[in-house]
Order: structure tokens, then C-alpha cells, then sequence
């Protein structure tokens, strides 16, 4: 991915930034530096805390990234898949009912979520729920749609 464009963010949009990251998701970001990318030939907005690419806008809402969510470790927006889904979900596949083992019950449709597997807790994706937290376990249907995963553009680029 090509860089358009790169700048520091003032202190105002930091706060804007950690008061969203700590509301949807309830993780506290500690960075000293907050750097916004833009790139050529993509809608990728990335911001980088301490060099690191942790947080992507996804339609202008602020989110972590896979590699922000395993620094971060949120407690909220959080969906567990079992070890049958991982490949499929770090292939960039949408995830199915059949492979939730679990889902916080403070999930509702349109909101981006964390995906998660449940062996070790580390971070597959980060997708679009279709359904409220409560309805996602079950026997059939896509409950949420992948937006970021393990091994995409956004996952290789090295700020």
C-alpha cells in the first residue's frame, strides 16, 4: 500500500480517539505519538500509536486494528470463534453461527466487532455484526461480516 499522506494528530483528536477506543470497546491506548496514514489507492484511514498500525477507520468510525486488538485486549464488541473457524476467519471469511462459541451481549447489528479464537484469545479479524450479541450463537447463518483479517494489506503494513 502506497502512502498518501501522513501527520501527527493534535491533542484534541487523541482524546476524541481514546474516549471512542474506551467507550466501544472499553481498552485505555497509552501511545505518546498518534501519526494518521492515508493511502493512494485504498479507503484505508490507519492510525499509528507509537509507530504501530492499531487503529483503522472502517466507514469514519475509529476501531483497532487485529494487531491494536491483541496489544489492547477489549473486553467489549467481542466475538469468540472455535479452532474449526480459525482458518476460515483468518482467511478473510465472513463467520458463521456454527463457529461462535461465544459473543458479549453488548453487540448489536451494524457494530464492528472483534473476533477472537477461543483456545488462546488471540485476534482473527474485525468485522460488521449482522445480528444482536445474544442471537449470534446457533446452528446456522452469517452473523458477521469480515472487514480486517489476519494476513490482509492492513495487517502487513509496517507503519
Amino acid at each position: 500500500m502506497q502512502v498518501k499522506s501522513r501527520h501527527h494528530l493534535r491533542s484534541d483528536a487523541v482524546s476524541d480517539l481514546e474516549d471512542a477506543l474506551a467507550d466501544h470497546l472499553g481498552v485505555e491506548s497509552d501511545g505518546d505519538t498518534y501519526e494518521r496514514v492515508e493511502f493512494e489507492e485504498t479507503d484505508w484511514e490507519v492510525i499509528l500509536i507509537d509507530g504501530e498500525p492499531q487503529v483503522a477507520y472502517f466507514d469514519d468510525e475509529p476501531f483497532l486494528t487485529v494487531r491494536g486488538a491483541n496489544a489492547y485486549e477489549p473486553e467489549k464488541r467481542l466475538v469468540t470463534v472455535d479452532s474449526g473457524a480459525i482458518s476460515f476467519v483468518s482467511d478473510g471469511a465472513d463467520v458463521m453461527r456454527p463457529g461462535i462459541t461465544e459473543a458479549t451481549d453488548d453487540i448489536s447489528p451494524d457494530d464492528l466487532v472483534i473476533i477472537a479464537e477461543e483456545s488462546h484469545g488471540k485476534v482473527l479479524a474485525v468485522g460488521r455484526a449482522r445480528v444482536n450479541g445474544d442471537e449470534m450463537v446457533g446452528t446456522e447463518g452469517k452473523v458477521v461480516d469480515s472487514l480486517h483479517h489476519v494476513g490482509d494489506e492492513l495487517y502487513d503494513f509496517a507503519g
